[in-house]
């Protein structure tokens, strides 16, 4: 199975169409918070996708929990947006909450920098920025492979 993860759209409805219109064989796509008006038009668009968003730090008057767990039967997902376990600061507090609730990926957002790094039993991945990138790289997001094989997450530039 794969989930393509993207975050930090900051208005880019174009950046959000482009991610789904490159993954039409995928089913599930992860928002990971700050573009929250642009996840609503895009299940308006696209009603048979499977959309699962948490809410940014600017995603101003949410209602939508800044966390969420995502449970697939081989793999459960924590995803976030990141601001409330200080991500800028380093994900082990990320990590701890991820291995708390059993997850076996845990994913965020927030920095606006790509991240990927296997930490004590947890693949630990932040797909980047889709419309506006701090760490000198191109807009991008992330795809996750789940297979009897095991779990694979990769980087995508847009």
């Amino acid at each position: 199975m794969r989930l393509i993860v993207f975050s930090d759209t900051h208005g880019s409805l174009g950046a959000a169409r482009e991610i789904v219109e490159r993954n039409k064989d995928a089913r599930t796509f992860i928002f990971l918070g700050d573009g929250e008006r642009e996840i609503d038009k895009l299940r308006i668009l696209y009603p048979e996708l499977e959309i699962l968003n948490v809410s940014g730090n600017c995603d101003y008057g949410s209602f939508t929990p800044n966390s969420n767990l995502y449970d697939m039967g081989s793999s459960r997902i924590f995803y976030t947006h990141g601001h409330r376990f200080s991500v800028k600061y380093g994900v082990d507090t990320l990590v701890t909450k991820a291995k708390e609730v059993g997850a076996d990926i845990a994913l965020f957002g927030h920095t606006h920098e790509r991240y990927y790094k296997y930490i004590d039993g947890v693949h630990v991945l932040n797909p980047g920025s889709a419309s506006c990138p701090r760490d000198g790289s191109k807009p991008s997001y992330a795809f996750i492979d789940i297979t009897d094989g095991g779990i694979m997450c990769s980087h995508v530039e847009l």
